[in-house]
């Protein structure tokens, strides 16, 4: 356990990661000499697109945008990371570089690990590697679901699934975000969040004032949010909730990739 500090003391642990966390005793000892707990400030770039990855992050208690930036500077999220995953996917699935943006969303810290030390654990073709192919499913569902969101669903719904994916990561319902950054992450016009805010607001479901967002009233929240919220749910806890019963089969010599037992 580590102590460190952003204002009040607070305690660490990698195991606040989930990935992290659903490893085998062995595994996780291996990796927890060189995991570096790692501040994370808002708005940091800790990838620019077709920047070399040097270290991969595992968030504790932070979220990051993966941002794709077209030639003019605009931008639009395609997935959200905290302490359910990792960044820096791009690294074990066969590149050394990231075609998107890394930044902060919500501060917080993270444990960042070094590249070359990832690469070692995954190429053990154990439950580190199928720890990591299963996130990285449940990754790109999102990023597929992001998309199709954002061509056939509203500002507002757009702006729900957006609150509900952060709160998620988050031990609260605090969130700080001004409405221009939210715009960038959503890729729309900040008038259209203006807009969004405004009636979640009316309608009793979150409070904004200068860039703070409260959640009020989450169960609401869940009603008004179009289905892409659910479908990248469900599909995180159906690839990553039964991990550990499976990877202790895989450490038995008797898992199956392809299986699942409900």
């Amino acid at each position: 356990m580590y102590t460190v500090g952003l204002g009040m003391p607070t305690t660490h642990s990698p195991r606040q990661n989930h990935l992290l966390g659903a490893l085998p005793a062995e595994d996780f000892e291996r990796l927890a000499p060189h995991l570096e707990l790692a501040p994370m400030p808002l708005g940091e770039a800790l990838y620019e697109s077709g920047g070399r990855l040097q270290h991969v992050y595992f968030p504790t208690t932070s979220i990051v945008s993966l941002l794709y930036v077209m030639a003019d500077g605009a931008s639009a999220e395609i997935a959200v990371v905290g302490n359910e995953g990792i960044l820096g996917i791009s690294l074990f699935m066969g590149g050394e570089t990231t075609p998107s943006r890394a930044v902060v969303q919500s501060a917080g810290y993270a444990y960042r690990l070094r590249s070359q030390l990832l690469k070692e654990e995954f190429n053990r073709t154990g439950a580190v590697m199928h720890l990591l192919l299963r996130y990285t499913q449940a990754l790109i569902t999102q990023m597929a679901q992001t998309a199709v969101c954002n061509r056939h669903h509203t500002v507002e719904q757009q702006l729900c699934r957006w609150l509900l994916l952060s709160l998620d990561r988050l031990d609260d319902n605090q969130l700080n975000m001004t409405q221009e950054l939210i715009a960038n992450m959503l890729g729309v016009r900040r008038e259209g969040v203006t807009q969004a805010a405004g009636h979640l607001q009316s309608a009793g479901m979150i409070r904004y004032s200068r860039g703070h967002i409260a959640v009020l009233d989450r169960p609401k929240l869940e009603k008004a949010v179009c289905e892409c919220y659910v479908v990248v749910k469900k599909e995180f806890d159906r690839l990553l909730t039964d991990f550990p019963n499976e990877a202790l089969r895989a450490s038995n010599g008797a898992f199956n990739g392809n299986r699942r037992d409900n």
